[in-house]
Parts: structure tokens; sequence; C-alpha cells
């Protein structure tokens, strides 16, 4: 009983959440066997993975690169993986894209569509540079886990990795209880004008297109939902970083609809995405710590 207390207490919340999660894919997948063509490489694929987190916890203190693997590496990858499994998973259990809907509330709320209405300052250069924003996403959460922790700031590293992924997971969550394409799908035939950039803008897009390709990713807008929560964390945690940071995140979140990948309203679920994720995170995470904090001192006793 003490081993497995013992085994418990080594995995972090970021670790518990990704478990949880993967498992929670495979018994899905399972479930829609029938439906799904690519069914046996998720579940395989999924498994793979719970074992090597399981692994990873047990092995990470045996090397700095195995440690190095538990705190970057593997988090990317799984948040990498199961991103990209979804094209093969949300259509096949919910093949009912709700963007009609979020067309429509964003014309009530703009009288226009707002991609339409955005045409007006379009321009190649300006193209190019929230093109840019946009691809900030992918870079932000790891640059900041990264600086955390070359400051030796391992708690709040813990925390920030716990909170980044559990937002992910639910974002990922909510692309498979609401399916949408986005604008850039779905009312392209109304634009009176091609988004054109200067130099980068095209080669850019074509790269995202080959490597996310369609999977109905646009509600929540995760790169609104991510990208809030890591400036909420850096000024819990590092304030220069926030600095830095604020302005990348307000071109990220303007790029989102600019650059018509996402509807206003899935920029407001982003934001909604990260008020939640903070809440139950944090939360959970306190719970965590009282809970390890109470069981590390009955194991001493």
């Amino acid at each position: 009983m003490g081993s497995i207390v013992r085994t418990v207490l080594k995995q972090r919340p970021a670790d518990v959440v990704t478990i949880i999660f993967l498992l929670f894919l495979t018994v899905l997948t399972v479930i829609f066997y029938r439906d799904i063509p690519r069914a046996p490489f998720l579940i395989s694929l999924y498994s793979i993975f719970l074992i090597i987190q399981v692994v990873i916890i047990k092995f990470k203190d045996d090397s700095r690169f195995l440690g190095l693997f538990y705190d970057i590496f593997f988090p990317v990858a799984c948040v990498l993986v199961i991103f990209d499994s979804l094209g093969w998973l949300v259509h096949y259990v919910n093949p009912e894209d709700i963007d009609p809907i979020l067309i429509r509330l964003d014309y009530m709320i703009f009288n226009n569509h707002p991609t339409v209405i955005l045409e007006r300052i379009t321009s190649p250069l300006f193209t190019d540079i929230l093109q840019i924003a946009y691809c900030t996403y992918y870079f932000i959460p790891i640059s900041f886990g990264i600086f955390l922790l070359r400051n030796k700031q391992r708690e709040e590293f813990n925390r920030t990795l716990f909170l980044i992924l559990f937002c992910y997971y639910l974002s990922y969550l909510g692309y498979i209880l609401m399916p949408a394409l986005g604008p850039r799908f779905t009312i392209n035939h109304l634009q009176t004008a091609e988004l054109q950039g200067f130099i980068i803008a095209e080669p850019i897009q074509r790269l995202l297109n080959q490597l996310e390709g369609i999977k109905r990713d646009a509600f929540p807008s995760g790169h609104t939902g991510i990208a809030v929560l890591v400036l909420y964390l850096a000024y819990r945690f590092e304030r220069r970083f926030f600095w830095i940071l604020l302005p990348v995140v307000i071109a990220l979140i303007f790029s989102t609809v600019y650059c018509r990948y996402h509807y206003v309203v899935d920029i407001i679920a982003g934001f909604g995405l990260t008020l939640l994720s903070v809440l139950l995170g944090e939360w959970y995470y306190e719970r965590w710590l009282k809970w390890q904090s109470e069981n590390g001192r009955s194991e001493r006793i």
C-alpha cells in the first residue's frame, strides 16, 4: 500500500490529466469503433502514449535527458499528437457542425460578418505581420515553460504545465462536443477580396493547412484560450515576461479573426475557456497539494 501511495505522489497533476484524457479518448474510440475508420490505429496510438507516460514517471529521475523529456518534450508531443488525432475522430463521433449557429451569432453582434468587415483594413504587409502573430501561439507556452525552468521556478512550472495541458484538453473536448470548421471554409464565398500577404503569409497558410488539415477546431478558440492563460500565468509568476507577451497576445487574438481562422464568438468562448481552466484547474491543483502534503506526512510517520 505504501509503495502505491509513493507512486501516486510522484505523479504531477499534469501527468494525471494527460492519463485521464488519453483514457477518455481511448474509451470514446471504442464506443464509436464501427463509425471511426482508423479506430484500431487511434486505440494503439493512445495506448502507446499512456504507456510512455507511465514509464517516464517511473524513470524520469534516472537521467537529465529523461527529466527534460518528462518536462518539455513529452507534454508537447501529447498536445500535438492528440490534436492531430482529432481529425480522425471528431467528425465520426459528432458529425453535426455548429458553424451556422456561430455565423448567425457573429452577424447578430456586428450586423455583418467580421471577416468581411476587416477587408477594409487589409494590406499585404499587415497580413504578413498578423500571420506571424497567429503562429506565435505554437511557441508561447513552450517559451514560458522553458523560462520558468531556467529560472529554477519548479513549483511555478509544475502549476503552469498542468493548467496549460488542462486548457488544451478542455479545448479538445469542446471540439468534440461543438465541432466547427471556421470562416475560412464556411463563408469564404462571401469574401470580396483574397487575403494576400507580401512575402510570407501564403507559405505559412499553406504549411498550416498541410499540418493541421481539417480538424473542426474553431470553437472555442484554443489560440485565445492558451495565449490568455499564459498571459495570466506570466502576470502571476514573471511580470517581465508578461509585458513582453502582452502586445504579442493582443496581435495573436486579433489575427485569428483577421486571418479568417475564427469567428468572434470563438474568441469570446476562448476567454471563457481560460476562465474555466483557471477556476477548475486552480481548485484541483490546491486540493492535490493539500492531499500530497497530508499523505506525505503520514508516509514519514
